[in-house]
């Protein structure tokens, strides 16, 4: 199947970007690495009447650690440069983690970060990564800039939170309260296959303690989820057992699976907890070794 007819522009700056979205008032659909969109256009799923292809706007071609210890990432960001990226590597365990799990790496090659978040699939990966660090996307419109929180910014499967005529021009993590920590593990039945269930963990560790926490959640539910009682566990009470324990099983509580083809509903609960249990135990084990 072949997509509708649709006109194609190629603009030199995100505010000719922005006023060509505003002109379609709806009908237009940014282009970046095309790996989400082309498909769905393809089958027609996606009928835009225009697209308005940003590759040519260079400056969103960046990923940096600013003086504050925040990571920005542009919108032309590549999933593969993310996954070479020697700042991750050094600053960011759980994107590191991460990177290297999206997809294949025929979509790591054009995918970007920010079209994934834009794309709010229930099963993406970097959601629930982001999601799990308390990170934000920057939508800039005809008026300005605008924050948005990663857990609010996908509305609904496949639904984000930008007006017609904004863009998502980058994603930003905060600076850590402590030394960041953290991973993501994910089950798929093949390599780039979308995840069963796939758990993101980020902590910030400070003077013996977990400063900050963040569980997020992929596959198991309508949208990413957010496991706000099983982190608080850990900001309260520290990495022991029993807390990892119960930190575990309260992420498989936050879980809303459904029974399909990649298996029960009762299974992904039990990957989750396994996997949240996993993460920790790993950084409990390297917290102990350093010390």
């Amino acid at each position: 199947m072949y997509p509708p007819r649709f006109e194609y522009e190629a603009p030199d700056t995100v505010a000719e970007a922005v006023g060509l979205l505003a002109e379609g008032h709806g009908s237009a659909k940014v282009l970046a690495g095309g790996q989400s969109l082309i498909p769905m256009m393809k089958t027609r799923f996606a009928s835009p009447e225009m697209l308005v292809d940003i590759n040519g706007i260079s400056d969103l071609e960046y990923h940096r650690r600013d003086a504050d210890g925040s990571i920005r990432v542009g919108a032309l960001c590549r999933h593969a440069t993310l996954e070479q990226s020697q700042v991750l590597a050094d600053h960011q365990p759980t994107m590191a983690a991460a990177s290297a799990l999206v997809a294949d790496p025929i979509v790591r090659n054009r995918g970007t970060l920010v079209g994934s978040l834009c794309h709010a699939d229930p099963q993406g990966d970097w959601a629930a990564v982001m999601a799990s660090l308390g990170a934000s996307v920057i939508a800039q419109g005809p008026t300005g800039e605008r924050v948005i929180p990663v857990q609010e910014f996908a509305v609904g499967p496949f639904q984000n939170a930008l007006a017609y005529d904004e863009i998502a021009v980058a994603a930003v993590v905060p600076p850590p309260k402590g030394k960041p920590e953290g991973g993501y593990l994910k089950m798929e039945r093949r390599v780039g296959d979308f995840a069963t269930a796939g758990v993101a963990v980020s902590l910030d560790r400070s003077a013996g303690g977990v400063a900050r926490a963040g569980i997020a959640l992929t596959g198991v539910g309508p949208r990413t989820i957010v496991a706000e009682e099983a982190a608080a566990i850990l900001v309260e009470r520290g990495l022991d057992p029993d807390s990892i324990a119960e930190a575990a099983r309260a992420a498989a509580g936050a879980a809303q699976p459904k029974t399909d083809h990649r298996g029960t509903a009762e299974y992904k609960r039990h990957l989750v907890e396994v996997f949240t249990s996993r993460i920790l135990k790993r950084i409990a084990g390297s917290s102990e070794e350093a010390a």
